[in-house]
Order: C-alpha cells, then structure tokens, then sequence
C-alpha cells in the first residue's frame, strides 16, 4: 500500500517492553476502549511485533523497493535494529531528552531522523550538541504530540526556527493531525522529511488510527508534495519562457499621450502607458525618455520605438 502510494519508506516502532517500561507501568490498569489487554503490560505484548516478525517485514519492504525502519523505543530495540540493519534510526519524541540513550545510538553511525515532540528549544540545542560530534548525519523534524493534533498546537514556525539555529542539517516534520493541509504546507516551508501515521481503516480500535492517514490519502498527500517540490522552483526572478505568450499579448509599452512634432524634447505630460501595436519601450523606460528627441513627427496613441528617438542607446539589463 505504501509503496503504492509513492511513500519512500515504511517506519514502525519497536519496543523491547521491559527495557522500555518499569514492572509498574506494566502492571496498571489499563481500561482505556483501545485497551487489548487488562494491564498495559498485557495490551503492549498483545500489539508487539517480534524479532521474526520484523525480520520478515523488512525483507518483503525490499522486494517492493521501499526502505523499511523502526522507531528503537529502547537502547535494546535500537541494538535489533542495527543487526536488523535499517538504513536509518528514528528517535520518538519519547526519549529525544533521554540523553545516554542519543550518545549510544549514535555511535551506531546510522543516520538518525530526531523526532521533537514534548520538548522544548532548549533541549533541542542540547540535543543538537551531544549528536554532531559523534554523528553529523542527523536531521530534526518539529511533532507535537498529540493525537489527533489540533491546527492551533502544530506551530509550523518552529520549522523555520530550526532552520535558522540549525542551518547544517535538514529540517523536517512529523504529523499527527487529521488530513493533508499542513503536511503540504510543512514541505512549503522546506520540510525535507516528512512523516505521517498511516492506517487502512481510522474506525480501527487504538488511539493511533483517528490521527492517521487511509492509503487514498497519504496517495493523495505524496502526489501533493511532488507537486509543491516543483513549484518552489528557483529563487530567481525574472520573465519566463512560459511567460512570453502573455507579455507579447497584454505587455504595455510607451504610447504619445499627444501629437509630438519633429524635435521635440519630450515631457512626462507627452507620453502615457498603454498596451501598444507594435510593442516600444517598456513602462519602466518612460522616465528615461524624458528629455529624449524626437526624430519624426508623432501621432497622438502611436507607440514609441527606439527608431524615433534621437541616438538611443539600448540599455543592457544586468
């Protein structure tokens, strides 16, 4: 579904649950209507995949052609991820504060895609500088935690505050809210990776499915990005080939407002702005004609061309 989709990558999350929970965690109560078990501890193994289990999801990820990893939830789910050989780490937004769990990953020397939910500024510099020295090769992506995500808590700006205190590295962004909008919008904003939750029905039971995409959306969101990649284009502003239909039909030049007689020296009160046949100078040479010659006599609306002015000299533009 995914890899029909366009998606570049499948993502999971791998937990080893008792190096993730304390026994305590895992024994409450869980009475939540996603719950799959009377503890959490319970609910956590029912979902959980296993070692073999992912051993045989990463092989069909690479029969389709698509890149298969896993958030390490743990430092002993990251040492399964490395043997599982994944091309990249995901850090959740759980343990991007758990500082000894960072330096270890790191020095796997995967490259590793930062998840910033929970966090604050501060701790993302702190992050920032336990990281690079060890791996270079690490992005951030801005998540706020919460399923579904409300518009008013996804705080796009954050994004282009990463790119202004980390300008080395890629800037991303991690979804949870319901739809496309933002997503696109984030990759407007420079996002360079791009995660989203996907499911094949939101009415599934878990808290996860209703701040999560069904395959005709994360279809439609892929197509959407693509779009927005060509249209940021080039940051250089000039007339375009595509262009050149319509300045050719409704591009103005320089008209005679009034009937001006051979030798005259032309005033601004002489000429105005019109869309011209044929094309003469452009509206923004008007106040260069001033003080201009005329070599000819001029009807009143006639356009004004370089043949009628006394020794123009084209301006070249830089």
């Amino acid at each position: 579904v995914l890899q029909d989709c366009g998606a570049d990558c499948a993502k999971f999350q791998k937990s080893e649950l008792e190096h993730k929970f304390n026994k305590k965690a895992l024994e409450r109560p869980y009475t939540s209507k996603h719950s799959w078990g009377k503890t959490y501890g319970e609910h956590k193994r029912h979902l959980e995949f296993s070692h073999d289990q992912y051993r045989e999801l990463k092989k069909y990820a690479e029969e389709i052609g698509i890149f298969f990893t896993a958030s390490g939830m743990d430092e002993m789910a990251v040492e399964f991820l490395h043997e599982l050989d994944v091309p990249f780490f995901k850090v959740g937004s759980g343990d991007t504060n758990n500082f000894p769990y960072l330096e270890k990953t790191a020095k796997k020397g995967r490259p590793m895609v930062i998840s910033s939910g929970m966090q604050s500024m501060n701790t993302m510099h702190q992050v920032y500088q336990i990281v690079k020295p060890i791996n270079p090769n690490f992005c951030f992506l801005q998540c706020t935690s919460a399923y579904p995500l409300q518009p008013e808590d996804v705080n796009l700006r954050v994004i282009s505050a990463y790119q202004s205190a980390f300008p080395d590295i890629p800037i991303g962004y991690s979804g949870h809210e319901t739809g496309i909008a933002i997503s696109v919008a984030a990759v407007a904003m420079g996002a360079k990776v791009l995660e989203r939750h996907v499911t094949l029905d939101k009415t599934w039971k878990g808290s996860d499915h209703q701040a999560s995409l069904e395959p005709n959306e994360l279809a439609e969101l892929v197509k959407a990005i693509r779009t927005v990649e060509k249209a940021m284009g080039s940051p250089i502003k000039q007339l375009l080939p595509c262009e050149m239909a319509c300045n050719e039909k409704l591009g103005k030049s320089v008209v005679a407002k009034v009937a001006i007689p051979e030798g005259a020296i032309l005033t601004l009160d002489m000429l105005t702005v019109k869309v011209g046949e044929p094309k003469g100078f452009p509206p923004e040479s008007i106040f260069d004609l001033v003080g201009q010659k005329i070599k000819r006599n001029i009807e009143e609306d006639e356009t004004i061309t370089e043949q009628v002015v006394e020794n123009h000299v084209k301006k070249v533009k830089c």
